[in-house]
C-alpha cells in the first residue's frame, strides 16, 4: 500500500518529460452480477498534491468521499467519466465494455490528453492518443489511482440509486457483486433488467 500521494507520480513525472498533458483511466465494476461498468479518467498538466489519494481498495468508504470532492474541484485536475451498461455488457462481454467506457471517460474531458495511462494489461482500440497499460496501475500511478476513485464512488451512487428501483435486492448495500445476499435474492426474485444476463449466476436463472 502506497501511504504517500507523491510516491504515485513517478511514471507521471517520466511521461511530463515527453507530453504535456498526461491522463490516467481506470474502471470499476467488473466482477458484479448487476449496474454498468463506469470508467473514470482524471488528467493533468503537472503533478498535484492530493494527501491520501491511493487504490480506491484501499480505502474506505468515507476516505473515497473526501478525496473525491479534492479531485473533482482541483482547479489543475480534469475528470471525465463514461460508462457501459449492463445490456452493452451483454452485447460486448465485460472486457469490451469496459474499453468502450475507458474511451467514453477520455472523450468527457475537456481538453483530450496527450498521453493516456491505463489501469491493467489491455490497450484500448477507441483511444487514438499514444497509451500505456499498467497492471496495478491504481498503485503505481496518482492519475489512475485519482481515476480509480471516481470510478468507484460514481459507481456506487448509480448502484444505491437502483437500490430504490429494485429495494429486494439491496444493491445499496452490495453494488451488485456476487454476494450470498445477493445470490439468495436472485434465486428468490429472479434477474431485474439491470442484471447481466451472459453472467453465469443470472444466466442460470433465466
Amino acid at each position: 500500500m502506497v501511504s504517500d500521494s507523491i510516491d504515485l507520480w513517478l511514471e507521471e513525472k517520466r511521461l511530463f518529460l515527453q507530453f504535456s498533458r498526461i491522463a490516467g483511466v481506470d474502471e470499476a465494476g467488473r466482477g458484479p452480477l448487476a449496474g454498468p461498468v463506469v470508467a473514470a479518467s482524471v488528467s493533468a498538466l503537472k503533478q498535484v498534491l492530493i494527501p491520501g489519494v491511493n487504490d480506491s481498495k484501499q480505502l474506505s468508504a468515507l476516505q473515497r468521499k473526501k478525496i473525491l470532492e479534492q479531485i473533482l474541484t482541483h482547479p489543475d485536475l480534469e475528470v471525465g467519466i463514461g460508462e457501459c451498461s449492463s445490456e452493452e455488457i451483454d452485447k460486448h462481454n465485460i472486457l469490451q465494455a469496459s474499453l468502450l467506457a475507458f474511451s467514453k471517460a477520455v472523450k468527457q474531458l475537456k481538453t483530450p490528453p496527450d498521453y493516456c495511462l491505463l489501469d491493467g494489461n489491455q490497450k484500448c482500440s477507441h483511444l487514438s492518443s499514444p497509451q500505456k497499460t499498467l497492471v496495478k496501475g491504481d498503485s503505481r500511478s496518482f492519475l489512475i489511482a485519482a481515476a480509480s476513485i471516481v470510478a468507484k464512488e460514481t459507481r456506487d451512487r448509480i448502484m444505491e440509486q437502483y437500490h430504490e428501483q429494485w429495494p429486494q435486492y439491496d444493491f445499496k448495500k452490495h453494488k451488485g457483486y456476487p454476494t450470498k445476499t445477493h445470490l439468495l435474492a436472485l434465486e428468490k426474485y429472479g434477474p431485474c433488467p439491470i442484471h447481466r444476463k451472459t453472467f453465469a449466476p443470472v444466466k442460470r436463472r433465466l
